[in-house]
C-alpha cells in the first residue's frame, strides 16, 4: 500500500485536481466523512461531484493507501494521504494559503460582544519535557505585546488538537492572526491579507518590513518560511526591543475604519490583540503602498510565541492555521506554566 501511495494520483489533471480536493476536505476534520458530506464540502469550493463519483474516487484512493474506510462512518486521511497532499504539484497549490485564510476567516465565530465562539489556532508540537520552557518563552513574548494573545491551550499525548498528539509529545495551540480577519468579516468588514513578511522591531516599535511574500502567490505560509529558515529574532525583539518578527500586512475598506478600530479595541478586552500598526486611508504604512480608499494594518504573526522557543533551542514543529477552538477552552499562559 505504501509504495502504491508514492505513485501519482492520476495522469489526468482534472481527476487529480478533484482527488486532491477530496484529500484537502478530509485533512480539515478529525472525524470520518462519508461521500455525501465530502460532496457538500466540495460544492462549497466549486467542485461538483455526485455521491457516486465521490465514492469512486475514494475507492481509488483506498487502494493506494491514501484514505481509510472506518466502518460505515466514512473515510479518514492516512499518513500517506497527508504526504500526497503536502507534496502535490506546486502549480496546484499556488494561492493555497490565501484560500485557506479566507476559509478559516469564515469559520471564525468569536463574538467580541459576548466573548464566546471559536477562534483559529496555530498548533506547535514539541517534546513533553520542553513544555515548561516553551511556555515561559511564550509568556515573555506575550508580555512584550508580540503575539495575538496571552491565551493558549495545551494538549498532551493521545489528546487531539488539530491532530492526535504523538507519544512523548505535547501540543501548544496559540491564537492565529486569521482570527482577526474572521471577526471583522462577520461584522461585514472584508480584510485582504496582502503580504506576510519579516518585520523589523526597533525600540519596541515596528520600523519596516525587510522581506515580503504575497499570500496570493504562495503555496505555503510565508511566516512559517521565515521562522523555519532562522530569520526571525522574536526573543530579542521581546527582551531587548530590537529584532525581527513574522508579521502580516492587511488592508480593509477605509469606510469601515472607525468600526474596525472599535472592534479591535473590544478584542483587546478579551485578551486578543496582535495589531501593531494601523494607517490612514490611502496612505502608505511602514513604507508599503496602500490601495485607494483602503487602510493598511500590520498584524504580528500568531506563530511568534513558539518562534521564540525555537530560537532558544527547543525543537518545535509548527502548523499554521491548524484548527478551530472554542475561546472558552483557552487559558492564560501563566496558568499553563
Amino acid at each position: 500500500m505504501e509504495s502504491a501511495a508514492l505513485q501519482p494520483l492520476s495522469d489526468d489533471y482534472d481527476v487529480r485536481r478533484k482527488m486532491l480536493a477530496i484529500l484537502r476536505v478530509l485533512s480539515g476534520t478529525e472525524k470520518p466523512l462519508g461521500a455525501r458530506a465530502i460532496g457538500r464540502d466540495l460544492e462549497k469550493i466549486g467542485i461538483e461531484l455526485s455521491e457516486r463519483q465521490v465514492r469512486y474516487h475514494l475507492q481509488y484512493m483506498d487502494e493506494r493507501g491514501l484514505t481509510l474506510a472506518v466502518g460505515n462512518a466514512g473515510r479518514v486521511l492516512t499518513d500517506a494521504g497527508r504526504h500526497e497532499l503536502s507534496s502535490a504539484q506546486v502549480t496546484e497549490k499556488v494561492g493555497f494559503v490565501a484560500a485557506r485564510i479566507d476559509r478559516l476567516a469564515y469559520a471564525t465565530t468569536f463574538d467580541p460582544e459576548t466573548g464566546t465562539g471559536d477562534v483559529i489556532l496555530n498548533v506547535s508540537m514539541l517534546r513533553g519535557e520542553d513544555l515548561p520552557r516553551a511556555l515561559e518563552y511564550a509568556r515573555v513574548v506575550a508580555d512584550a505585546g508580540l503575539c495575538m494573545s496571552h491565551l493558549a491551550i495545551v494538549a498532551h499525548e493521545g489528546e487531539t488538537l488539530g491532530t492526535v498528539v504523538p507519544e512523548g509529545m505535547v501540543a501548544i495551540g496559540t491564537v492565529c492572526s486569521v482570527t482577526l480577519n474572521g471577526v471583522l468579516l462577520h461584522r461585514y468588514i472584508p480584510v485582504n491579507s496582502v503580504f506576510g513578511g519579516l518585520l523589523q522591531i526597533q525600540e519596541g516599535q515596528p520600523l519596516r518590513f525587510v522581506e515580503l511574500v504575497s499570500y496570493a502567490g504562495s503555496s505555503i505560509d510565508p511566516l512559517h518560511i521565515f521562522i523555519a529558515s532562522g530569520l526571525t529574532s522574536s526573543w530579542g525583539a521581546a527582551t531587548t526591543g530590537a529584532g525581527m518578527v513574522g508579521a502580516g500586512f492587511r488592508e480593509f475598506p477605509a469606510a469601515a475604519a472607525d468600526e474596525a478600530i472599535e472592534i479591535i479595541g473590544r478584542l483587546r478586552e478579551h485578551g486578543l490583540g496582535g495589531v501593531l500598526a494601523i494607517g490612514s486611508p490611502g496612505q502608505p504604512l511602514l513604507d508599503l503602498p496602500v490601495g485607494m480608499d483602503r487602510v493598511g494594518m500590520v498584524v504580528v504573526g500568531g506563530l511568534t510565541p513558539m518562534a521564540a522557543a525555537s530560537e532558544q533551542g527547543i525543537q518545535v514543529e509548527q502548523h499554521a492555521m491548524s484548527t478551530t477552538c472554542a475561546y472558552s477552552l483557552l487559558k492564560p499562559l501563566d496558568e499553563l506554566l
